[in-house]
Order: C-alpha cells, then sequence, then structure tokens
C-alpha cells in the first residue's frame, strides 16, 4: 500500500518546508519588532499596533504560500493552478489594502497623540486633527479604489472590456463626467476644507440661522451639532460657496454684547460701575474686556451696549445672560424711573 510521501515529490516538501519556515520565521521577527518598538518610548510607535496589522501580515503570508508550485505538489492539485494564483493575487490585493489602511490609521494615531483636543486653548490641535480626518477618508477611498480596480483587472476578460469601453468612449465619456461632476466637486470640496480650513472640527459656526459646533466632517457632507441636540447635515461645498459664520477661526475666545434700551437720565457711570462688578463676581468673565458704551439715542430711549469677553463661545453666552439678567435687576432695584418709557405731551392750551 502506498503512502502519502510515496506520491509526493521530496523536492516539492522541502521548498514547502522552507517556505512556510521562512514565512514563519519573518511574521514572528515582525511581532518582535513592532512589539519592542512600541514599548519603547524613545520611538513613536504606539502601542497595539501590531495587532492592528497582525491579520493582514498573515494574509499576506497565506497568499505567498498559495502561490508556491510546491504546495500544489504536494497537495496534487496541479491543473487547478490557474484558480490558486488567482486566489493569492486576490488575496494579496485585500491584504496589501487592509495593511497600507492600518499604516495610515498608525501614523494618524502617532501624529494627533501630541495635540489634545480637550483643553481649552485647542485651535492647533483642531487644525492637525480635522486635517488627518479628512486627509485619512481620502486616502482610505483611493486605497480601496484602486484596490478593486486591480482586482478586477486581474481577470483578463474585464480587462478587455475595459480597454474596449476606454477605447470606444467618445460621446459616453463625456456624459459620465458631466454626471459625475456634482460627486468630483464634492470631493474636490472635502479635500479644500482639509487645506484650507474654512471649518475645523469643534468649531463654533452659524449655519442657515443655526447656531452650532462642527461636530463631524466627511468627504461629502459635514455635521453640524446644533445648541438644541438637533444636528444639521451641510454639504461639504456649502462651506466653500456660500458665507457662514465662524466664531473661532482664529482664536475660541470672544466678545459678548448686551444691549439695553433706558431712559435718558440713566447714570451712565453708576452703570458701569454696576458691570465692572458684576462681570468680577463672575467665572465666566476673562477678565480682558470691559466696555460699556451708548451707541445709539431715539425720540424715547437710549441705546446702551455693555461689551464683554469670554474664554469660548459657550461661556460668552452664559455671560451675556447672566450680565444682562443683572443690569435689568440694578436699573430695577436702584434707578426704576430709568426704564424706557413711552412718553406722551399733552398740550395745556389744547385741553382748554
Amino acid at each position: 500500500m502506498e503512502s502519502f510521501y510515496d506520491n509526493v515529490s521530496k523536492e516539492s516538501l522541502i521548498y514547502l518546508s522552507v517556505a512556510l519556515a521562512v514565512l514563519i520565521f519573518l511574521y514572528w521577527s515582525t511581532s518582535v519588532i513592532l512589539k519592542r518598538l512600541g514599548k519603547n518610548p524613545k520611538y513613536l510607535l504606539p502601542t497595539g499596533s501590531f495587532r492592528k496589522l497582525a491579520t493582514p501580515l498573515v494574509l499576506i503570508f497565506l497568499s505567498i504560500l498559495i502561490r508556491l508550485k510546491s504546495l500544489r505538489d504536494v497537495l496534487n492539485l496541479e491543473e487547478a493552478g490557474f484558480w490558486f494564483r488567482k486566489a493569492s493575487t486576490l488575496l494579496f490585493i485585500f491584504a496589501m489594502t487592509w495593511v497600507m489602511i492600518a499604516l495610515l490609521k498608525i501614523v494618524k494615531q502617532i501624529v494627533i497623540r501630541n495635540y489634545d483636543v480637550g483643553v481649552e486653548d485647542n485651535l492647533k490641535a483642531r487644525k492637525v486633527y480635522t486635517q488627518f480626518t479628512i486627509l485619512e477618508r481620502i486616502f482610505i477611498f483611493i486605497i480601496i479604489l484602486l484596490a478593486v480596480g486591480f482586482s478586477l483587472m486581474s481577470f483578463p476578460e474585464i480587462r478587455q472590456l475595459g480597454l474596449s469601453i476606454f477605447a470606444s468612449a467618445g460621446v459616453a465619456g463625456i456624459i459620465i463626467g458631466f454626471s459625475a461632476q456634482k460627486f468630483i466637486g464634492t470631493i474636490l470640496a472635502g479635500i479644500q476644507i482639509a487645506i484650507a480650513q474654512p471649518i475645523k472640527l469643534d468649531d463654533v459656526v452659524i449655519v442657515e440661522g443655526e447656531w452650532g459646533r462642527i461636530e463631524e466632517i466627511t468627504l461629502t457632507y459635514v455635521v453640524v451639532a446644533i445648541w438644541d441636540k438637533r444636528r444639521l447635515i451641510v454639504p461639504t461645498p456649502y462651506f466653500i460657496d456660500k458665507p457662514f459664520q465662524n466664531w473661532t477661526k482664529t482664536s475660541a475666545d470672544i466678545l459678548g454684547t448686551v444691549f439695553l434700551y433706558v431712559d435718558y437720565n440713566v447714570p451712565f457711570d453708576k452703570l458701569r460701575e454696576e458691570l465692572t462688578r458684576v462681570l468680577n463676581e463672575t467665572d465666566l468673565w476673562d477678565g480682558k474686556v470691559n466696555v460699556l458704551q451708548v451707541t445709539d439715542s431715539k425720540p424715547n430711549h437710549v441705546e446702551v451696549r455693555a461689551l464683554m469677553s469670554a474664554k469660548d463661545s459657550p461661556t460668552a453666552w452664559d455671560l451675556r445672560v447672566h450680565v444682562r439678567e443683572k443690569l435689568i435687576v440694578y436699573l430695577q432695584e436702584n434707578y426704576p424711573e430709568s426704564i424706557a418709557r413711552t412718553r406722551i405731551r399733552i398740550d395745556q392750551d389744547h385741553q382748554k
């Protein structure tokens, strides 16, 4: 009775054994190097990097192993060589795509870990985080698109079909180009936002009359978290084509205003003193700007503007509400006659 070894080429067994040993050694040495780099504080490689690369590396080594002729000889499947090679090619493309995306995420983690978005002065951190978030999605989109293209082109039938389509593109290509114009414009707008940064993650903006923060930026749309917990979904070209307010474009600190409409006999100096006292007694004020000015006068009232500063827009909103309330209460309690009223002059001669 013939054994398994009698039907298998000894040379194929040796080649397969050597190849398997080499692949195992490469996988082991790669894991050791990556784990040591992750533990050594001198290097920038973050911990857990090997876990992200382990599975795609195994698939790459497996694709190499599947392509070996010695494996087919050992399995006695030489007639299935085409399918082994095709499976190896597709598996290699898939694994390499996985590796490139994992490496991209590791690079992003290396860069942004030096920037803390949670601190008060986080402008630079938000710039870096926004750029890498958008560019990461762009590169992932390109990598996946190329991987799908290479996978399809590995089939001769599809390759010939593709060449025929390109050769006879003509009017069809123009039609497709016009049809994809809006989609391409949206993608380009996402790239422009990543480079020019008219908006960044966590920016305070006013869009379509709504006050909110930039919560998410993708290639095709931007999510604005509105103050009342609604979400406004805006296409990315909007922030390139249309005007909008960005309260934190260059810095997080912002000025707040409170308008009061009072009578002509209001004591402005006393009102300034009260504004200073109110600001000094609250932690909402950052101590930079404290101004009270008469900005307009009407027949029936005077417009007074209180100007104050805060570290960011949410704090400025709370500060404005606080100051408005305190100044109104101060006028009610101390100068009620200074509250604006409508006056009617009665002519004594006309009464007679």
